[in-house]
């Protein structure tokens, strides 16, 4: 791909001011993430490194101390007699083995635990380690009474330091190192030398990551401006951009609006067109009633004239508006016999015509259950109307048979109205959905009349329009046999 299609492609992706602010958080947001990860990585590393530095150090401490011991008692020769000074020498050593070391802030506690008989004794005093050395009668006056936790972990590791010869600190507390070092006196195994350390390095760690803290701060201020600056820099730049889109959006909402108010404008013109005819047709009914007008039915001749009069009132109504408004179509004052506008309009207009006996038939099938409606009666008429319409002109046959049934669900409490006829049917590529799910023939402007005749096309899309702003659902179907049928659902 060359350096120009890469830029066109890239092009075709606009970068708003929120997508630079969220770019500028989620950046902002990694960073901070890495350099708290990374601190509290460092923080285990230290950790883990000084507990191995404090088990090492104390371990160290433990067995320096039990080598001046053993190198002590070394340098006494056995065969030559002591002498007196000679023993206050190596107590006063011993003395300085055992008590020296406690002195630093670390170390608590340092004795000699060594076996006499069944029983174990820890001596932590120079006079007493040196009596129990060359007498081993000698009983401590009571020393290891102070050091009995002690006596209890080492019975739990003396078989383990007497077979391996190897140091064994037991950690007490996470922070206390309990060191036992075989104690070795002329190659056999005597005791052990206990030391109790608590190391402290913790002032290093924490200097160490507060040192970290202060450069990571610096790190991240200086990312952090030079993100800020970035981040303006843009914002600025998308402004502009942004202010010239938005004068362009105006222009191109107002060119819209005045394409969408033509639209309206010229299909309400087509509308116009083909409603006049049945505005003609109710008028043309109107007088001759009025020409058969007496005093026998003059009752009957009032109630039709009534409501083709009314009927005309709304078609000159619905011409006032693009879309009326819903109170003038659903209403609860509107209290419609859905069976009576039905017949009526089969009575009085399709089987008042005089070719309906070779032509066509309708046949009622009227559910008594069916309840009222809230819905203005001559909007039902204009539904009802084009429907029957339509069987009629697009049947097909000599004979046409129209059927209209309605029907109640008590449970579901929903009604409906179904118009089939026995024609040809609904070409297949009429009963395909739209990419809004629609059927195409209730779209505008579709009509399966062969010839050139102008604004045809809107009987069943008048329908679906007006049963939408009732609330109802409408579908139209062709039968197994023959024929087809409109189905309107009536929701409660």
């Amino acid at each position: 791909m060359s350096k120009k299609k890469i830029l066109e492609k890239f092009k075709e992706y606009h970068f708003e001011f929120k997508h630079i602010t969220i770019i500028f958080i989620v950046l902002f947001s990694f960073q901070f993430l890495v350099s708290f990860i990374n601190k509290a990585s460092i923080r285990n590393f230290f950790l883990s490194t000084q507990d191995w530095y404090q088990k090492d150090s104390a371990e160290k401490i433990a067995n320096l101390t039990t080598t001046s011991l053993e190198l002590q008692l070394e340098s006494i020769d056995p065969k030559e007699p002591v002498k007196d000074a000679d023993i206050r020498r190596i107590i006063k050593s011993f003395n300085i083995i055992l008590t020296q070391p406690v002195l630093q802030n670390n170390i608590q506690d340092i004795c000699v635990i060594v076996q006499q008989g069944k029983n174990l004794l820890a001596i932590d005093d120079g006079k007493n380690l040196y009596s129990f050395l060359n007498n081993n009668s000698y009983v401590a006056p009571d020393s290891e009474d102070s050091h009995s936790d002690v006596i209890k972990l080492y019975e739990g590791i003396q078989y383990q330091l007497k077979t391996t010869e190897q140091i064994k600190s037991i950690v007490t507390n996470k922070v206390t190192f309990n060191t036992f070092v075989p104690f070795i006196l002329k190659g056999e195994y005597v005791g052990a030398v206990y030391v109790k350390n608590t190391p402290n390095f913790s002032f290093l760690t924490s200097q160490i990551i507060s040192n970290y803290d202060e450069t990571s701060l610096i790190y991240l201020s200086f990312i952090s401006l030079g993100l800020l600056a970035m981040y303006f820099v843009s914002s600025y730049t998308l402004r502009e951009r942004d202010e010239a889109q938005k004068l362009l959006f105006v222009e191109h909402e107002v060119n819209i609006k005045k394409q969408i108010t033509y639209e309206k404008e010229l299909a309400f013109t087509k509308r116009i067109y083909h409603t006049h005819h049945k505005a003609e047709k109710v008028m043309g009914f109107i007088k001759g009633d009025l020409n058969l007008l007496s005093a026998e039915n003059i009752n009957e001749i009032k109630f039709k004239v009534t409501k083709y009069a009314n009927f005309i009132s709304r078609i000159i109504y619905d011409m006032k508006w693009y879309e009326p408004p819903v109170q003038t179509i659903r209403n609860p004052i509107f209290k419609t016999d859905l069976n009576e506008v039905i017949s009526f309009i089969v009575n009085h207009i399709f089987l008042r015509t005089s070719r309906k006996t070779s032509i066509y038939n309708i046949q009622l099938q009227l559910d008594k259950n069916i309840p009222q409606i809230n819905v203005n009666e001559f909007v039902i008429w204009e539904i009802i109307e084009p429907l029957i319409q339509n069987s009629i002109d697009h049947a097909g046959i000599p004979d046409i048979l129209i059927n209209i049934k309605t029907g109640y669900d008590q449970k579901s409490k929903i009604s409906t109205i179904k118009i089939s006829d026995n024609g040809k049917g609904i070409e297949s590529e009429l009963l395909k959905t739209n990419e809004y799910g629609i059927k195409r023939i209730f779209e505008e402007n579709i009509s399966t009349k062969k010839n050139d005749i102008q604004n045809t096309g809107y009987g069943c899309y008048i329908a679906y329009e007006i049963t939408k702003r009732c609330g109802w659902h409408i579908d139209a179907q062709n039968l197994p046999d023959c024929g087809c049928e409109f189905t309107i659902v009536i929701n409660p």
